[in-house]
């Protein structure tokens, strides 16, 4: 029987009407309604007619998590007094209960997306395809931004626009971006719906301390302690049930083992919680609870006797280090929009309050909405889903935000290793194959190759394993971990097991009819498929020192990771430090029983942003024949010629992406390679390299000189880079023929550089004359020019003594510009410096012949040194040549 005074009670009944006018005028609707107000439960019923007399359609409805499927899925069926799978079913990766009477299915994003690859046009020809053709879809929480999700969306608003016209689409969510979303659905309408809110309280409760900010998973246990005391703080200050948001499971876990005494049931709700667990805390009890939750109860979800949030202000976002090969969840402030969201939680039965854990002059700096997913995550998955739609680079997808393009040409390398594209980003046959799996495509590569070889029973569980991280108490061996989630009781390994289960028949469904063949780069371990003897279990094996079941554990644990990440297959380069192909050092943790392998594939592993190594916290032993046969795509072998610690090193070389697995010196290395790892040398340690005589860095200061001063043909020869970019101008051939360093220390750089000189206009017949050598002074001396600009600030400089330049009343000159004269006393010390000799005999010369005559009398130092004779010499000698 249905629950009408439930359904009346629900406030987004008001704004039906306008919804439904607006799908039936439009086809497409923006429904913004807050926590509570029943968008989630009561949209889809009468939207599919089940309430209200409206006209039977099929309806979908996608949530980004299963945990809020089966909730809404429920709770829908409760509202029409009827089982799940009647009317209202839901279907989630691993699990569907629905039937062919059901007009409202509830699904994850994940599950809409490979149905949408199936079945563009939703006819649900199919049990797979839910039975019915499809009518409305509604995307609820649309704000969450996940990449599936947006996903979804460009796909549906695809297929009306070329297939389905009349399919009707609703974005829903309580904090959306109702504009943008509007616009992505060509204009449509934004119907907004004004729940009966109960008024929350917010109290800020930041910590008495400062604690240190989040850092990659990392979060200060100050910080979880501070939270710890905000909980019982609250429970002592206010009635009703408890819900604290924490960023992730582990976090949960700490916290939760700091609340025991606490005069409450303490319930750990996550994504991965048993359905008992689940089903507790969505449950109302009589008895007071303390509900620890991820952001899996942000949306969707009544926590039903809930009067107080604790939140920590805390989310955990996706990360991709795509230079390195690395991605992993990292701990960020969630918005603004997720702060209202949780706050909303607290005021849905009756008013209510928020404890908020940060204080409030930090509120206003938060991002208004979470990243969209599209921006930060991997693309790999994303990629792939768009090259089966059709469209390889995403280009024609209706997107809020397009994807970043780097993160795109780092997918397409990855799809072209696994085999799922080729190189133009058209999707192969096996990338089909690998979609339908529902996996990221390098756990799709590594459960088909891997059930290849080992069979699919070993390949599922060892990806099943990859696909969830084990909790870290079972350690960072892939291998034991495997044995503990086998004979493990735990919640983790029921959850490895059902997945274990469902990937293999999805690896035996995805290869029925398909050809044995694989791409090139992309074909599973053939050397170690012998070994395991395709998984039989029961085969002696080769490997590390032992036989039966432990040993094949080890070596199948390994091959599937391998598989799985082919970049991250390492060589060890010292106990427990490793290379990994991809270039980025690894280390693994003291105590770990990995540290002496040689080789390891490394599954998981974290790097901080100061840190020059990742630290691998899951990994299993593999050997080199595995590592080669796994990465193959990555093998390279051929000369390798470079500047190496101050020389030419030529070798011939065997890499795996940045792994040397054998070399040997080479002993005629091609020319054009030498050539050019000699100008690296020239450029790191600079032309000092060359032979620089007194007369070749004379010739370059005069030829800088006169580019500075006249420019035009006179080349720049200042600059080392500058003079490289020229190498083939002058020095050749000489360059040419070295091939080490010492040959570099025979060219002589001078008789080089005369090949610069602009011999074509004639101008370098003018070189003595525009920046001669030497300038001769009234003396009779011919006087050495300086032209390094660091001694004249740009000027030339002549440095002479003064008694030398008596008589010489204009400064000289060379290329139009007065140098710059250093006056020197009769020691040689410079006495004064003038551009304007002239200005010089007439003022400042006096006092100089006032502070030196003295101190040197045997020199002429006279009144008028304008009429007075030129000398080198002192006194004495010019009365005896007189």
């Amino acid at each position: 029987m249905i629950r009408q005074a439930d359904l009346d009670a629900l406030p987004v009944r008001e704004a039906l009407p306008a919804l439904v006018s607006a799908l039936d005028a439009h086809g497409t609707a923006v429904l913004c309604a807050p926590p509570g107000t029943g968008k989630t439960t009561l949209v889809p019923l009468v939207l599919a007619g089940l309430v209200g007399g409206g006209p039977r359609r099929k309806v979908i409805v996608a949530e980004p998590r299963r945990i809020a499927a089966r909730a809404a899925a429920r709770r829908m069926a409760w509202l029409l007094g009827e089982p799940v799978g009647g009317s209202v079913g839901f279907t989630v990766r691993g699990e569907r209960v629905a039937g062919p009477g059901t007009v409202v299915e509830v699904v994850t994003t994940g599950v809409l997306l490979q149905r949408l690859q199936r079945d563009q046009e939703l006819a649900g020809g199919s049990p797979a395809g839910g039975g019915g053709r499809v009518d409305v879809v509604m995307l609820d929480e649309c704000h969450e931004r996940h990449l599936d999700a947006d996903t979804v969306a460009a796909f549906l608003l695809d297929v009306r626009e070329t297939l389905r016209p009349e399919l009707r689409l609703v974005a829903a969510s309580a904090t959306t971006d109702a504009a943008g979303w509007a616009r992505l659905l060509g204009h449509a309408p934004v119907v907004e719906a004004a729940g009966v809110s109960y008024p929350v309280e917010t109290v800020w409760a930041p910590p008495a301390r400062p604690v240190r900010p989040p850092h990659g998973m990392r979060v200060d246990p100050a910080q979880l302690a501070h939270v710890a005391s905000v909980v019982r703080r609250a429970l002592a200050e206010r009635s009703g049930d408890v819900l604290c948001f924490l960023p992730g499971v582990g976090e949960i876990a700490r916290v939760a083992g700091q609340l025991g005494g606490v005069e409450a049931e303490v319930l750990q709700l996550h994504g991965r919680a048993p359905a008992a667990v689940q089903d507790a805390a969505l449950s109302a009890r009589p008895h007071r609870r303390v509900i620890l939750s991820t952001a899996v109860a942000e949306s969707s979800l009544t926590v039903p006797g809930v009067r107080v949030v604790v939140d920590s202000g805390l989310a955990r976002e996706p990360r991709v280090d795509h230079a390195r090969g690395l991605g992993a969840l990292a701990t960020v402030r969630a918005s603004r929009a997720a702060g209202r969201q949780r706050a909303g939680r607290a005021g849905r039965e009756a008013p209510g309050a928020v404890y908020r854990c940060w204080p409030e002059a930090e509120d206003g700096r938060l991002s208004a909405f979470p990243s969209p997913e599209i921006r930060i995550a991997d693309l790999a998955q994303f990629a792939l889903q768009a090259a089966c739609w059709g469209d390889p680079d995403a280009s024609g997808l209706a997107l809020l935000d397009p994807p970043p393009a780097g993160a795109m040409a780092a997918a397409r390398e990855v799809l072209v290793a696994v085999g799922a594209v080729d190189p133009a980003g058209r999707v192969t046959a096996r990338g089909q194959r690998m979609a339908r799996l529902g996996l990221h495509p390098r756990m799709a590569r590594a459960l088909l190759d891997g059930s290849a070889a080992l069979g699919p029973r070993r390949a599922a569980e060892i990806v099943a394993l990859l696909s969830e991280e084990p909790p870290r108490e079972y350690g960072d061996d892939l291998a034991a971990a495997w044995r503990r989630a086998r004979a493990g009781g735990d919640g983790y390994a029921a959850r490895w097991r059902a997945e274990a289960k469902r990937l293999e028949r999805a690896a035996g469904a995805a290869e029925t009819g398909a050809s044995p063949r694989t791409p090139s780069g992309a074909a599973p371990a053939v050397q170690p498929a012998r070994r395991l003897r395709a998984g039989s279990g029961q085969s002696p094996v080769s490997g590390r020192g032992g036989v039966g079941e432990e040993a094949l554990s080890d070596d199948a644990a390994g091959l599937v990771a391998a598989l799985a990440f082919p970049e991250r297959v390492a060589k060890a380069k010292g106990e427990g430090a490793f290379l990994m192909a991809s270039g980025t050092a690894a280390e693994l943790g003291e105590g770990s029983g990995l540290r002496s392998a040689p080789w390891v594939a490394v599954a998981v592993a974290d790097r901080g942003p100061h840190s020059a190594s990742a630290r691998v916290r899951l990994a299993a032993v593999i050997d080199e024949d595995t590592a080669r046969a796994a990465a193959r795509h990555l093998l390279a072998s051929g000369e390798e010629v470079r500047w190496e610690d101050g020389d030419l090193v030529a070798r011939s070389v065997e890499r795996l992406g940045a792994i040397e697995l054998a070399a040997r010196p080479l002993r005629n290395p091609d020319p054009d390679l030498v050539r050019a790892a000699l100008l690296d040398g020239l450029r790191g340690e600079g032309l000092g390299l060359l032979r620089w005589s007194p007369d070749a860095q004379m010739l370059r200061a005069r030829l800088g000189f006169l580019h500075r001063t006249l420019g035009g043909d006179w080349p720049d020869v200042q600059d080392d880079d500058a003079l490289l970019d020229r190498a083939d101008d002058w020095l050749e051939p000489e360059l040419s023929r070295a091939r080490r360093r010492a040959d570099l220390g025979r060219i002589d750089a001078g008789q080089a550089l005369n090949r610069l000189l602009p011999w074509a206009t004639g101008e370098a017949a003018r070189l003595d004359e525009l920046a001669p050598e030497r300038i001769e002074v009234p003396s009779g001396s011919r006087i050495r020019v300086d032209y390094s600009a660091e001694h004249g600030h740009g000027q030339p400089v002549l440095a002479v003594k003064l008694q030398e330049l008596f008589g010489l009343a204009e400064t000289p000159k060379v290329a139009g510009v007065p140098v710059l004269v250093h006056l020197l006393s009769p020691a040689g010390r410079p006495a004064a410096v003038t551009a304007d000799l002239a200005s010089f005999w007439r003022g400042g010369y006096r006092a100089v012949r006032a502070e030196l005559r003295g101190r040197y009398p045997k020199h002429p130092w006279p009144e008028d040194p304008a009429a007075a004779e030129p000398t080198r010499h002192t006194n004495a000698r010019l009365r005896r040549q007189q």
